[in-house]
């Protein structure tokens, strides 16, 4: 395994999102908690009030509406990520 990884991800601070792909920037961060969720309940972790790594249990393991503001904008950034990325590598988002 190799310790001195050092990530170099395309930089998209360059790439403006349009405000019509706000409800799929919405929509893609509930998909992105709902695929983190169902791969940690396949692992056998459970809700729990306080994360735990022994007992497989996470705070997190709720629908994405009950999430708080600073998790669900984890999601979000992930969705807007993504996006940028697709947009600068030359794609179209298109309805």
């Amino acid at each position: 395994m190799n310790k001195n990884h050092a990530p170099q991800p395309i930089d998209t601070s360059d790439v403006k999102l349009p405000e019509q792909l706000e409800d799929l920037v919405e929509e893609m961060s509930k998909n992105v908690h709902e695929v983190w969720a169902e791969t940690r309940i396949r692992q056998g972790w459970k809700y729990g009030v306080q994360r735990n790594d022994e007992l497989k249990t996470h705070p997190c393991l709720v629908p994405y509406e009950e999430l708080t503001e600073e998790e669900r904008e984890y999601d979000r950034n992930t969705a807007i990520g993504t996006l940028k990325l697709i947009m600068k590598l030359g794609f179209k988002i298109i309805r």
